[in-house]
């Protein structure tokens, strides 16, 4: 399993860890991502993902997961946050589909 973010794509970094002598080694900087559940209004379950808390933040202030993706730019987003923007366009369609009938 990638430590990336699903739907921003936040990922590992790397840099130096710097001594007192100027001594410098590799070390990895690691996204703080955390297994969530996120209910989806539309689709009518919760959703499970493993996302950075700032992304968690990021989809809590935008009003829910179905406000978030629908309204972030595809370009902005990863393959897997893309698949569940279609999947909830596709169920919102449907439920005003059905709705309009």
């Amino acid at each position: 399993m990638a430590r990336r973010c699903e739907i921003t794509g936040k990922a590992v970094l790397s840099g130096n860890n710097v001594s007192h002598a100027n001594n410098k080694t590799r070390r990895r900087f690691l996204p703080n991502l955390q297994v969530t559940s996120l209910l989806s209004d539309v689709l009518g379950h919760s959703v499970r993902l493993r996302l950075s808390t700032r992304a968690i933040r990021t989809v809590e202030h935008n009003g829910g997961i179905d406000a978030f993706l629908l309204g972030t730019a595809n370009t902005k987003l990863t393959p897997e946050g893309l698949v569940l923007k279609r999947r909830i366009t596709r169920a919102q369609a449907k439920r005003a589909g059905s709705a309009a009938a």
